[in-house]
């Protein structure tokens, strides 16, 4: 859902018009560069605006700070209290702290609208908010010991993290529960705590939506070998590398050439090839290497075991022809019968 800014009960842009109008044509103007609020929507950094008036950075900070200090104690600042006031309220309905993109998406997808609105956050007495840093997202929010509770819950959640942790959404967000600590009812909810996750830069989730460390290729996706992951994970069993390919353009709608993707299976740990082109997941329990490789495997586990044991149990690991397992069992450097007839290892 998009809250379009004309429905917040204010007009942004002639807010901000008014204010600036109390300011002279120099601070307008170096406000109007820095917030995009002109014709030109992309802001303007300080040193690209010293060099327009031939004066330092420096300068041009002190004369924006200047201008945000004096808008604060002019009449039209005091005559926007109603509009800050329902800024709050719709920071407060959103959870109380939220990323900065997604406030501002939320209000309005228009990006004029947008400078005009972030202006009024930083302007605002209300409004708070967290810079960007290794742990957390550039955020808003209006009441700092909320602020704060979520932070420490996210650093405590992502804290009980392996690279290896995929989560579904429910779980994650039962777990991120656990972590939060006398936090008003109004707030638990699921679309807020999504929300509040995404605060976190060190938390994300992938495209199919599980949740695990930001930094863990299960859920930071960069190439052909991660989507593959996740399209086999998706599938629950042993894939042929063309399936594989087929379902990351299905699932993902990413291009994937066939013989790509066959190398990049063959270089990634996290697959174990188990037939003729065919790929299954490690973290499943099978073994890497080759047929014979298994068959010692299983030996190595049960103890002497009957030919007919003994392909049962590879087949359940390998998709090979039971004649193929029998052959490698002929092999008298790795497998011998003992007395009873069972095959065991030569140590």
């Amino acid at each position: 859902m998009v809250v379009k800014a004309d429905k917040t009960g204010f007009k942004p842009k002639v807010i901000v018009k008014r204010l600036l109008s109390s300011l002279s044509e120099r601070s307008r103007s170096v406000l109007e560069a820095r917030f995009g609020l002109g014709s030109n929507l992309n802001r303007t950094t300080l040193e690209a605006i010293g060099k327009r008036y031939g004066i330092t950075r420096e300068r041009v900070r002190q004369i924006e700070n200047h201008a945000l200090i004096s808008l604060k104690k002019s009449s039209a600042y005091s005559d926007a209290h109603a509009a800050f006031g329902e800024l709050e309220r719709i920071i407060t309905s959103l959870g109380g702290i939220i990323c900065e993109d997604d406030l501002l998406n939320f209000i309005t997808q228009d990006e004029s609208m947008q400078n005009h609105i972030y202006f009024l956050l930083v302007l605002g007495d209300p409004f708070k908010y967290r810079k960007e840093d290794d742990e957390i997202n550039r955020c808003w929010y209006v009441d700092p010991e909320l602020a704060d509770k979520v932070k420490s819950a996210l650093k405590r959640l992502y804290g009980g993290l392996s690279d290896q942790d995929l989560i579904p959404e429910g779980e994650m967000i039962n777990r991120f529960l656990r972590e939060l600590e006398d936090i008003n009812e109004k707030y638990l909810t699921g679309e807020v705590l999504k929300r509040w996750l995404s605060v976190s830069k060190q938390i994300g989730k992938n495209p199919l939506g599980e949740w695990g460390r930001a930094s863990s290729p299960n859920v930071k996706t960069k190439g052909v070998r991660d989507f593959a992951y996740l399209a086999v994970k998706k599938h629950g069993n042993p894939l042929h590398f063309r399936e594989v390919a087929e379902m990351i353009e299905k699932i993902f709608h990413r291009a994937a050439h066939v013989a790509t993707t066959h190398n990049e299976l063959i270089k990634d740990e996290r697959f174990v090839l188990v037939g003729r082109g065919m790929y299954a997941l490690k973290e499943w329990g099978y073994t890497q290497g080759v047929v014979r490789d298994v068959i010692r495997n299983v030996l190595r586990k049960s103890g002497p075991m009957s030919k007919e044991q003994i392909i049962e149990k590879v087949l359940k690991e390998r998709h090979v022809k039971p004649g193929t397992i029998a052959v490698n069992l002929q092999n008298q450097k790795y497998f011998k019968r003992n007395k009873e007839g069972l095959f065991v290892l030569i140590r």
